[in-house]
C-alpha cells in the first residue's frame, strides 16, 4: 500500500492505493483513486522514501469515472441504488466510500454510455457531481 500527497488541495491530506509491487520502487495501482487526479488502475507509478507517489511511468489506458452523490438531496439513497444496479449491470468494475463517492473503472474500449445517461439527467437535478480522468 502507498500514499497519494494531496496536501495541495487539503493541508496533510493523503489518499490510500491499494497495489501490487513490481519493483522496490515500482508499483501497479490495484484499485480506483476517489481523489487521486491523473493515476488510474493498472496505472504503473514510482514512490518516493517515504511511500508516496513521486511518479505515473506508465498509464494503463484505463479512465476513472467519478461520482459525489450529494449528501442532503432527498433522493440519495434511491439514486444510490440506481447507480450500483447500473454500474453492476455495466460489468464494470467500481468502488464505493461511505455510500456517497462513486469509482468507476473505464478499460480501454469500455462503453459507460448507460452509466453517464444517468449521471447527466441527477446532475441537472443537483443530485450528484461527476467527472472522469485519465
Amino acid at each position: 500500500m502507498i500514499h497519494a500527497d494531496l496536501s495541495e488541495r487539503v493541508e496533510g491530506w493523503r489518499e490510500q492505493l491499494w497495489t501490487r509491487q513490481l519493483a522496490p520502487d515500482r508499483f501497479e495501482i490495484a484499485c480506483l483513486p476517489f481523489f487521486t487526479y491523473g493515476i488510474c488502475h493498472r496505472d504503473i507509478v514510482t514512490i518516493d522514501d517515504q511511500h508516496l507517489v513521486s511518479a505515473v511511468v506508465e498509464k494503463s489506458g484505463h479512465h476513472t469515472l467519478r461520482v459525489a452523490l450529494v449528501k442532503q438531496h432527498p433522493q440519495r439513497d434511491q439514486l444510490h441504488e440506481l447507480l450500483h444496479g447500473e454500474v453492476v449491470a455495466s460489468g464494470l468494475g467500481h468502488e464505493w466510500l461511505q455510500g456517497t463517492y462513486l469509482s468507476v473503472d473505464l478499460p480501454p474500449g469500455a462503453d459507460p454510455s448507460p452509466v453517464i445517461e444517468i449521471l447527466t439527467k441527477h446532475r441537472e437535478t443537483g443530485a450528484l457531481f461527476w467527472e472522469t480522468d485519465s
